[in-house]
């Protein structure tokens, strides 16, 4: 019995290749079950021995389906359409999507508001700062963005301090059109070079000091 396993996509018709490069020939009577149902590809694998079927680019994996028994994806399948005909279903899942809907609500407060303390900018600037948090929120909130504002993994207000830094990048500096050296450590050092000056900008707002803002990059972005 095949062991389940993640496989990389093969042009071959009915072969995968192994995270090894080996080329494995599809098991007989399987079937791929096409991405798309979250639900239904977590019962196959949780059915019996499957191979999950992902393509690497970069950083990043793009699902292509699972291999199983043709038998089990049919009888699951069976079970996911009156599961789905059901009323209640259909309630369930509205209810999840409100709730899903409120959360995102107060989460992109609570990050708006974690990018105005971050910014801290002195009272005379305390519209510009409501404006640009507003802003930012706006950019890095967005469920699948792929922003730092999207990640657990650190305190939100260190993802306030990143998404500001990473829309200054974008925004108030000329990284967008740099021509970086495709050396190991290059883009990071750019990028450490530019994160320094645009929080030498933000403090200047924080100290209250009086901007020429027809040379702001800042005031120029947010026009």
């Amino acid at each position: 019995m095949p062991e389940s396993q993640i496989v990389r996509p093969c042009p071959k018709p009915g072969h995968v290749f192994s995270c090894q490069g080996e080329l494995l020939a599809v098991p007989a009577g399987w079937a791929l079950l096409p991405p798309g149902d979250a639900a239904l590809s977590r019962r196959i694998k949780q059915d019996g021995p499957s191979w999950t079927v992902k393509e690497k680019k970069g950083r990043k994996e793009f699902p292509h389906g699972i291999w199983a028994p043709a038998h089990r994806i049919e009888a699951l399948q069976a079970a996911r359409k009156l599961e789905k005909a059901d009323p209640a279903y259909t309630q369930k899942l509205e209810a999840g999507r409100a709730r899903r809907a409120q959360a995102e609500v107060v989460y992109n407060e609570d990050f708006t508001q974690a990018l105005r303390d971050y910014l801290n900018f002195h009272p005379r600037y305390e519209l510009l700062a409501k404006r640009l948090s507003v802003l930012i929120a706006a950019h890095a909130t967005p469920v699948g963005s792929g922003t730092v504002a999207r990640t657990k993994r650190i305190p939100i207000e260190q993802r306030a301090e990143a998404a500001t830094i990473a829309w200054m990048r974008h925004q108030t500096t000329a990284y967008d059109h740099m021509q970086i050296p495709r050396a190991k450590g290059a883009r990071r050092e750019v990028r450490r070079m530019l994160a320094q000056e645009s929080k030498r900008l933000l403090e200047s707002y924080r100290r209250g000091t009086r901007i020429d803002v027809s040379h702001c990059p800042l005031q120029a972005a947010l026009r």
